[in-house]
């Protein structure tokens, strides 16, 4: 079988370049709209709105790469750390923002 690639000669598949599938829940049963921000959206909310189940939790999954992710939930637009994320950092702001290890 012949294959054809439009990569460079020597390219090599990196774990950088395999995108993971990861979903995102937060608790906020009392909430009218949440939405997921951080360095893969360039923290624009609009790009990531999240999906109310009847329990009150949200939920959205999200392609990420290898590497660390900061983000953060907007909670009807105010910011909220994730209790379950792998540690806290700092944004660009200087804002603390949740930490997500993906491997």
């Amino acid at each position: 079988m012949n294959i054809t690639s439009d990569k460079p000669s020597g390219y090599r598949y990196g774990a950088g370049k395999v995108a993971k599938s990861v979903t995102f829940y937060c608790a906020a049963p009392n909430a009218s709209s949440v939405h997921l921000v951080g360095d893969f959206n360039r923290w624009n909310p609009a790009s990531h709105p999240m999906r109310r189940r009847v329990d009150g939790w949200w939920f959205i999954e999200v392609q990420l790469t290898h590497g660390h992710h900061r983000y953060r939930f907007l909670v009807d637009d105010k910011p909220v750390l994730d209790p379950q994320g792998t540690g806290i950092a700092r944004n660009e702001r200087n804002e603390q923002v949740s930490l997500l290890a993906v491997s």
